[in-house]
């Protein structure tokens, strides 16, 4: 908050506005009148999926194809979502997709992916200025940051505002230095040298193996599944078991359609990403669980993160269970 937005506000003069509760956001957004907004992948989706509400997706398509009708109804909703005055998004704590990007660079709402950690005084690489043909990515190091790709694939990063080392845990602080004081950060990524930017992978922790002897990265499988906006929160797990599963909680809307519908669009999901991956990687099925996940509930990092290890043992038993159907609701 320090690094991205108080630090920022002071140096070009700008206002912060900070909203009072989850209740009242929508209205404090259009009360701010934001120039400058940056959240997270699940607010976003929100924003998509309270749209979608509204005009469904087909229709919002065509109309959005129509040249001086499209422009209208996008600047209309842009204003709707308290965005009429706003010329900067940003995106970041974690991926977000690469279709939903696609979906608000329609409506003239250009987000820019970045990446950063604590550790790097915030942000450290992003797609800005908003580049098209970087979608998905979190573009190049910022002025002052170089940043690189171990042989494992692990970005390694060097920049002045890097920190110096974890307090009282000098073990730790030489672990994730390397000799030349290149910083390991635990994120995986690949480097376009088209475009030269870094579009991360997952977590090097977050890697699990199946029975079958294979690694799989969950963060981008996630990642292609979150393009359907009838799923909020999305967990792909499976140490150990013969193939994947994902674990998902439905967006607000999806909970008010019928089991057949969501089960219909969650398969036609399923099958359109699976046909996309290797065969290791493919997902046996997606679990449905009844819990939100929350930092109050202690399924969410401070910074909106899903808790891997705490979500795996909370649904370890279910994603066990032996069941041939594609789609699967958790019992309440």
């Amino acid at each position: 908050e320090r690094t991205c937005a108080a630090g920022p506000a002071i140096y070009v003069g700008a206002t912060c506005s900070f909203t009072e509760s989850l209740e009242t956001f929508k209205a404090d957004l259009k009360r701010a009148c934001p120039t400058v907004f940056l959240s997270v992948p699940r607010l976003w989706v929100k924003f998509q999926t309270a749209v979608h509400a509204s005009i469904p997706p087909a229709k919002l398509k065509t109309l959005l194809s129509v040249p001086f009708v499209g422009k209208r109804v996008a600047k209309k909703i842009r204003e709707e979502l308290g965005f009429g005055s706003c010329r900067s998004f940003g995106s970041g704590s974690a991926p977000i997709s690469e279709a939903t990007l696609e979906w608000y660079r329609k409506l003239g709402i250009e987000i820019s992916e970045g990446w950063g950690m604590s550790e790097t005084s915030g942000l450290a690489s992003a797609n800005s200025p908003f580049d098209a043909r970087k979608l998905g990515s979190i573009g190049g190091p910022i002025d002052g940051t170089e940043m690189k790709l171990s042989d494992a694939g692990e970005i390694l990063l060097r920049s002045p505002g890097l920190f110096s080392g974890y307090y009282k845990q000098p073990d730790l602080t030489r672990e994730v230095f390397t000799e030349d004081g290149f910083f390991r950060t635990g994120d995986k990524a690949e480097w376009d040298e088209d475009t030269q930017t870094f579009r991360i992978t997952g977590r090097v922790k977050d890697i699990f193996k199946s029975a079958k002897g294979k690694y799989v990265v969950p963060v981008p499988i996630e990642a292609k599944l979150s393009a359907n906006p009838l799923l909020e929160q999305i967990c792909v797990m499976g140490s150990g078991l013969p193939a994947p599963v994902a674990v998902v909680v439905l967006a607000e809307n999806a909970r008010a359609m019928s089991k057949e519908n969501v089960e219909s669009e969650l398969k036609a999901t399923l099958n359109d990403v699976n046909q996309r991956l290797e065969s290791h990687e493919r997902l046996a099925r997606a679990t449905i669980v009844n819990d939100e996940w929350t930092t109050e509930n202690g399924m969410l990092t401070p910074t909106l993160k899903i808790k891997r290890d705490v979500l795996e043992d909370r649904y370890r038993s279910l994603i066990g269970q032996q069941c041939s159907e594609q789609v699967v609701w958790e019992a309440r």
